[in-house]
């Protein structure tokens, strides 16, 4: 039996009272991320990284919105969320699609958490 050619996973926990919908779908050449507390894609964020460095604590990635409001906050959000599932995806670039209600330090780091839960081969 063959492994699909695209992997997907799907959590719904709550966070901070909210319920919060994660949606990891794995292709060969980048990885799809839905954070959603509307139900939607919201505001699609591309992370790439700057360099093929293997060294984590000199790895700098780009962000871009490709669609949504540009925002600092986005691109703050996007880096921390995203930065670790590239890394464990061998440096992939993470499409990201970001609808949050509660956007805090707290239920960020609590995301994160639930992301880091759906485990990511590498090619």
């Amino acid at each position: 039996m063959s492994e699909p050619v695209i992997k997907s996973r799907q959590v719904q926990k709550h966070v901070n009272g909210i319920s919060t919908e994660v949606v990891c779908t794995e292709f060969s050449n980048y990885i799809f991320i839905v954070l959603t507390q509307y139900g939607k894609i919201g505001t699609l964020i591309s992370v790439i990284p700057d360099s093929q460095s293997k060294d984590i604590s000199t790895q700098s990635f780009s962000t871009k919105v490709l669609l949504g409001k540009d925002e600092p906050l986005t691109h703050v959000c996007a880096k921390n969320l995203a930065t670790f599932v590239s890394q464990e995806a061998g440096n992939r670039p993470v499409l990201l699609g970001l609808a949050l209600k509660d956007s805090s330090i707290d239920a960020i780091k609590q995301i994160k958490e639930i992301i880091k839960s759906v485990k990511f081969g590498r090619k």
